[in-house]
């Protein structure tokens, strides 16, 4: 666990002059261009810290990723899961991600330009400026990570998943792709002290159209992704 906290605090600090740059990027090149550029090192920052835990990830289903942006909807099962996504999905992605990181230094920095939105579940009115603000990111062109169930499930059952984010897709337009996150809490969470070498598998599903997003009801909507979501990982458990 030591030697990953000091690779991510030392890279951090070895980011700095390349954020500097990524804020300077020119405004001329294409939302999906920028995108790549500032993603490149948070991605070689999320593989270099799955190395380090010894784990390995093993990601399929990713040709269900449609063009153009998304709303990724995945199960939260641990700490881990954002740096096992980052790494491991060739589409960048900014996150829904709770309003105390945005005091971290650098690393909110980082969280911003890859277009993360903070939020304040205590404070109702800033969570849903917060989610006025993650439809305006869609609809610019970026795509979008959540985790509905809004707490890590730590690799048990799921919990139930909050419509508030599945909203975000229709009103902005997007398809939902359901991915289906499991091992990450086996590796950290549900271990007495440190971390533990595991195989994480991720699935990415079929994703469902922005064209059906639009036409579904909010609640329904959730339900059904939870319940894809949920299909997947019961059939990984029997396979293993």
């Amino acid at each position: 666990m030591i030697n990953v906290l000091i690779y991510m605090g030392l890279y951090l600090l070895y980011s700095i002059p390349t954020l500097q740059k990524v804020k300077k990027l020119d405004e001329n090149l294409t939302v999906e261009k920028q995108d790549l550029i500032i993603h490149e090192l948070p991605k070689r920052w999320s593989r270099g810290i799955m190395k380090r835990t010894g784990s390995n990830v093993h990601i399929s289903g990713l040709k269900s990723i449609p063009v153009g942006p998304v709303l990724f909807v995945a199960n939260h099962a641990g700490d881990f899961d954002i740096p096992v996504l980052l790494g491991s999905i060739p589409k960048p992605f900014g996150f829904i991600s709770k309003i105390e990181v945005k005091k971290l230094p650098i690393i909110s920095d980082w969280m911003m330009m890859i277009s993360c939105i903070f939020i304040d579940r205590k404070n109702r009115r800033q969570a849903v400026q917060s989610i006025r603000e993650s439809v305006e990111v869609l609809k610019e062109g970026h795509s979008l990570l959540i985790f509905p169930e809004g707490t890590r499930n730590k690799g048990g059952a799921l919990k139930e998943f909050k419509t508030g984010g599945i909203r975000m897709a229709k009103d902005a337009g997007v398809p939902i792709v359901p991915i289906a996150i499991r091992g990450t809490a086996d590796m950290f969470e549900n271990q007495r002290r440190g971390i533990k070498p595991c195989d994480i598998y991720v699935e990415i599903l079929p994703s469902l159209s922005s064209a059906y997003v639009a036409e579904a009801d909010v609640k329904t909507l959730s339900i059904e992704v939870q319940g894809i979501i949920q299909a997947s990982l019961d059939q990984t458990r029997k396979a293993s």
